[in-house]
């Protein structure tokens, strides 16, 4: 007989398996994995405080190793991405820069994919976290493939690559639940800002609303990275690049971008993918900042931080040309998904520079992909250069090329020495020969310690409504922070930036206000180019979404289509079902979404024509769109039935708000003016 008493149930039996393999860290000495006790976990081994790192350093090899390898399949980091192809056109020739064949010559074209991302979330995330946003271009050029991979701020949170698998583990979800998906609003990330003063400008730009992007095609996108350009004397630049949108560079609201998630998870691809398909083709024009060597240390920033940027009003930046993203994927797992960008795909002319994290990326970007996508990644179409490459790679899992003949080693006789080298005088790639000296020593350079400044000229450049949006995005990510002293260290650390912002977070997240002896940076400069307020705006591809009955008044629409589409407004016909609706004068129209498939939060503008014999609940629903529109400080315009129900509820003359029971041409054109501000802030 068994005794069902003493069974143990089953599930604690896989428990009491589990249990041996069960390790706590909390309070042991940091180790390699063969346990040799670590003396420094947070700089790579390096000739000198600003050389090049060592090959050498088994410590940061095991440790990038390995958080390369933790995820499969999706990208460990950059997961939710999408992307499309295009074409770079060169405005003038680069040539007293650069030997960088696609940009030597004007009107030069040259093929490209772009792949945008998010960082933090898996690939099921929806797409208006707040997140930085990748920008990664590859382009196809006669000398080879070269890869630009950037993000939509121009800086980042560690100066040293070794410390990445750190910032990444502290932002993904928390390991014992795996809550949450795709935010930074949690201890782990909150504590390591706090826990690493280097991370300080970049807090700064994270809960500004560049995190929330309005789309792809209104996003910035940065080298982040020093890189060198090289000319054909051998003359070297230091140089950042710049991708700056046509249409502006514009954002969502706070609010508006949680909506959004749950109204449209796909919200950012939806948006790329129909306006290509339309032929709204999405343009980049492409900057570049400059200096020359011998201007290397004259800043009170070190070049090479990659936690800092370059002032544009004092290293200006030049436009050198601009991308057009013209075609579609045809398969996105077969190009977005395998694509393998890299920011060591350099072409001659372009070259390196001994920033720590770029270093560090030449590594372990190239070691990923290796891993995820297989050893014959490059093999893959979207990732094959122009021209057929030759050398003596053979073998390696799901190879594609079919390689003919007896040889594969170099110096031989039986196929007469080939595949040769090219000499440098010929095209062969030349590295830079920039001097390299000192010991080898595990440090931070002096010269990177300064970790406020920045944040401080970043804040100093916001407008009051950057600045309050900032404020409620500490709060809220603050607040959603269960530990008190996590909080209370990352409000510390605000203080360094600005102390009345750092006291006003203080008191909403419910922890002490800083303590006066904090040092505040003194930087009293600005720079205008860091506010999106100072943005280009344009109509080009905005949507209007238009309320509309039966009976609707024929005319006045006529009008409007007139004024928004000379404007490149694109308007969306709203009602309560799909159909067709009939007008005054016997014309018609195809409903494009209803109350319950649309949204206001997917417009850029509201116009209300309604018509005489709409419902209550046409109306009531009708008023919802009317006052979310408002809420997030959309234009908002309306005739007839429209303007009636607008002035019901009182909105009418606010900012922004145009009603006219007898519209003129000039009304319709105050409504497209609104349109172009996009936001109305004195609201």
């Amino acid at each position: 007989m068994t005794d069902h008493k003493n069974r143990e149930p089953e599930e604690n039996k896989k428990i009491r398996q589990l249990e041996k393999f069960y390790r706590d860290n909390e309070g042991k000495p940091m180790t390699t994995d063969e346990a040799v006790k670590i003396s420094d976990d947070e700089n790579t081994l390096s000739a000198g405080d600003r050389g090049p790192q060592l090959l050498e350093d088994f410590i940061y090899r095991e440790k990038l190793s390995h958080f390369d390898r933790e995820r499969i399949p999706e990208r460990n980091v950059h997961a939710r991405g999408y992307g499309a192809h295009g074409v770079f056109e060169c405005y003038a020739s680069q040539s007293d820069l650069t030997e960088a064949h696609f940009l030597q010559d004007a009107g030069r074209k040259t093929p490209v994919f772009v792949r945008f991302s998010q960082v933090a979330g898996s690939r099921g995330a929806n797409e208006t976290l707040r997140d930085v946003r990748g920008f990664a271009t590859k382009f196809y050029t006669e000398e080879g493939n070269f890869d630009l991979v950037g993000n939509n701020i121009p800086i980042f949170f560690i100066q040293d690559g070794i410390k990445f698998p750190d910032l990444i583990h502290a932002l993904k979800p928390e390991p014992n639940n795996e809550i949450p998906q795709g935010q930074t609003a949690h201890d782990t990330f909150w504590d390591f800002i706090g826990s690493n003063e280097e991370s300080a400008a970049m807090m700064m730009w994270i809960m500004s609303d560049r995190t929330i992007p309005r789309s792809f095609r209104t996003m910035q996108g940065f080298g982040v990275h020093t890189f060198r350009l090289v000319n054909k004397e051998g003359v070297s630049h230091f140089c950042k690049f710049h991708w700056q949108p046509v249409l502006g560079v514009h954002s969502l609201i706070w609010d508006e971008a949680q909506k959004i998630g749950g109204a449209d998870p796909d919200f950012h691809r939806r948006d790329l993918w129909e306006n290509i398909e339309k032929g709204n083709f999405p343009e980049y024009e492409l900057g570049i900042q400059v200096i020359r060597e011998d201007q290397e240390f004259d800043f009170d920033f070190d070049i090479l931080d990659s936690t800092k940027l370059w002032p544009e009003e004092l290293i200006p930046l030049k436009k050198i040309g601009k991308m057009t993203l013209n075609k579609n994927v045809e398969n996105v797992f077969a190009e977005t998904e395998q694509v393998a960008l890299h920011p060591g795909n350099i072409v001659r002319g372009i070259d390196f520079t001994n920033d720590p994290l770029l270093q560090g990326r030449l590594f372990s970007y190239a070691d990923t992909q290796f891993y995820r996508v297989g050893t014959n990644f490059k093999q893959i179409p979207i990732n094959r250069p122009i021209h057929t490459a030759h050398n003596n790679h053979r073998d390696g899992a799901a190879r594609y090329v079919i390689d003919k003949g007896q040889v594969a080693y170099h110096q031989n006789y039986l196929a007469n020495n080939t595949p040769y080298p090219v000499p440098g005088d010929k095209g062969g790639f030349v590295t830079y020969p920039s001097l390299v000296e000192g010991k080898k020593v595990r440090q931070t350079a002096p010269s990177f310690e300064d970790h406020f400044s920045q944040g401080r000229l970043f804040w100093n450049s916001m407008s009051d409504v950057e600045k309050s949006h900032i404020l409620q995005a500490f709060s809220f990510e603050l607040g959603k922070v269960k530990n008190p002293e996590v909080r209370e260290r990352a409000v510390r650390l605000i203080a360094h930036i600005s102390r009345p912002l750092a006291v006003s977070v203080a008191e909403e997240v419910g922890v002490p206000a800083p303590p006066e002896a904090i040092p505040e940076s003194d930087v009293t400069a600005s720079s205008p180019a860091l506010s999106m307020q100072n943005t280009v705006f344009r109509t080009d591809t905005l949507k209007v979404g238009v309320i509309i009955d039966e009976q609707y008044d024929s005319n006045a629409l006529k009008n409007a289509m007139a004024s928004w589409e000379k404007a490149g407004l694109e308007p969306v016909f709203v009602s309560r079902r799909l159909g067709t609706l009939e007008g005054t004068n016997g014309d018609s129209l195809s409903v494009d979404e209803t109350f319950l498939t649309g949204s206001p939060l997917l417009y850029d503008g509201l116009f209300v024509i309604g018509g005489p014999y709409a419902t209550r609940d046409f109306h009531f629903m009708t008023n919802q769109f009317i006052v979310d529109q408002f809420n997030h400080y959309k234009p908002i315009g309306g005739i007839d039935e429209g303007a009636k129900w607008i002035e019901e509820i009182h909105l009418q003359n606010r900012p922004g708000v145009l009603t006219s029971r007898a519209p003129t041409d000039g009304f319709y054109k105050a409504f497209v003016n609104a349109m172009a501000k996009q936001r109305f802030w004195d609201r």
